[in-house]
């Protein structure tokens, strides 16, 4: 099963970050998961308009590949002035409604306060609900705390929460078989 890691945004690295722990606890499950991180920085956007596939350019195209052929996905945004960033909406503009339905997804976000925790249960988790993907219940959200100075997670909490959506991810990849 192909696991997209698909990191939300064009700057920062603490979504990077959090990405990287889970795909070592991903490793770490010992099940045939084949992992590929996506960084939307290293990729030449385009606004989605509603014109054919096939009249973006390359990168959007290869974007909407890979999120179209996964099985499953970790989606890693920042919250940037109470809202997921334009970069992420615009990819999910890009994809079929049809292509995620009945996948399993988690969720990490970071944000510079706590509150910002509500972007994820009022823009992120309607945007899936929309595609009908399989919504891990324990997303985890960080902020500029559980981060040292240099962006290296140092918060036990934070590991231990992202060990057992690691957990539950795998069992929604599990039910998603038989679906």
């Amino acid at each position: 099963m192909k696991i997209l890691l698909l990191n939300g945004t064009v700057v920062g690295t603490k979504t990077k970050t959090l990405l990287h722990e889970i795909d070592k606890y991903i490793v770490g499950l010992k099940a045939e998961y084949e992992t590929k991180q996506i960084n939307l920085e290293n990729y030449q956007m385009e606004f989605v308009d509603g014109r054919p596939y096939d009249q973006y350019n390359e990168d959007m195209q290869y974007l909407i590949r890979e999120m179209e052929q996964a099985d499953a996905y970790v989606i890693a945004t920042p919250i940037f002035q109470g809202s997921i960033p334009g970069t992420l909406k615009n990819v999910f503009d890009a994809v079929s409604p049809l292509a995620m339905r009945h996948k399993p997804v988690s969720i990490v976000a970071n944000g510079g306060t706590l509150q910002h925790h509500l972007v994820i249960e009022n823009q992120l988790k309607p945007i899936l609900n929309y595609f009908r993907c399989l919504v891990t219940p324990n997303y985890v959200y960080t902020h500029t705390n559980h981060f040292s100075t240099q962006g290296e997670l140092i918060d036990e909490d934070v590991h231990n929460r992202l060990q057992e959506m690691t957990r539950v991810f795998h069992q929604y990849i599990q039910m998603s078989k038989e679906i």
